[in-house]
């Protein structure tokens, strides 16, 4: 019995004050987005509401067993049910839920809206790789896994982004709303960046959406997250976010890239 009450005490301290920790974090990240704020700060609403209901109930267990114990001759009610109790007890569980369910649907719908985007990007999972499409724009390439198969193999030292790194990562602006077209070529993949709180399956034939804006430039790192083959664990993603000013001059740059490979084609 004392060891459970320890690892809950232990468990509950972590989750609460983990974040001051990096090397036990147990609680989400707050991301680089707008959005996986909104998640994290709904995430630590429930969590808070439901410890507050863990404390009430555990407290009411302990004062009963303690105020009304067998030693203390209590005699027992013989009350079969209580009108008040039960109008109570079916009033505030609805008023938890709306409490719960009016923030969680405001998420939601910011999540699903991708409207008056300064970006699009088509993005398609395939076996093993990702490709992205700068629509309006003549940019694409494909984002393969670039770590070295001797880490995998054991036969060199693991890097501290081993299998978490491509050799052409995605850029994006940061403080612009960036459209995701999610899609697939063959399986079903999932286009997850835990930062911007983005997870989106790629299914052939459909398109699903996404949307986001990065409020600080930095890399982020995401992995496929449907399993879709015996190369699943080799499908990394990586975003790089730039400054806008920067973000302009790679995107001539990569213009210039594209319109030089076109006229090798063509030679």
């Amino acid at each position: 019995m004392n060891k459970s009450l320890f690892f809950i005490f232990f468990f509950i301290a972590t989750s609460v004050f983990g974040e001051n920790n990096q090397d036990m974090n147990w609680n989400l990240t707050k991301g680089a987005s707008r959005v996986s704020s909104e998640v994290y700060s709904l995430h630590m609403i429930v969590f808070y509401i439901c410890l507050a209901i863990l404390i009430f109930v555990c407290g009411l267990i302990l004062f009963s067993i303690i105020r009304f114990h067998k030693s203390k001759n209590h005699v027992p009610s013989t009350k079969s049910h209580s009108l008040r109790l039960e109008v109570l007890w079916t009033i505030i569980p609805f008023i938890i839920l709306i409490t719960m369910a009016v923030p969680a649907t405001k998420t939601l719908i910011s999540m699903e809206d991708t409207s008056s985007s300064n970006l699009t990007v088509l993005v398609t999972g395939s076996q093993w790789k990702w490709h992205y499409k700068y629509l309006d724009t003549n940019i694409s390439f494909y984002s393969n896994l670039a770590t070295s198969p001797y880490e995998i193999s054991n036969q060199r030292i693991k890097r501290d982004n081993y299998l978490l790194e491509v050799d052409n990562p995605l850029v994006i602006p940061i403080n612009q709303k960036v459209r995701f077209l999610v899609t697939s070529d063959d399986v079903i993949h999932s286009w997850w960046v835990p930062d911007f709180a983005i997870k989106k399956d790629a299914n052939p034939g459909f398109i699903n959406e996404a949307w986001t804006i990065v409020n600080r430039a930095g890399t982020y790192r995401g992995q496929c997250a449907e399993l879709c083959g015996k190369n699943h664990g080799f499908m990394p993603i990586v975003v790089i976010a730039k400054e806008q000013t920067e973000f302009k001059k790679w995107l001539l740059n990569q213009e210039k890239k594209m319109e030089q490979i076109k006229l090798e084609e063509k030679k």
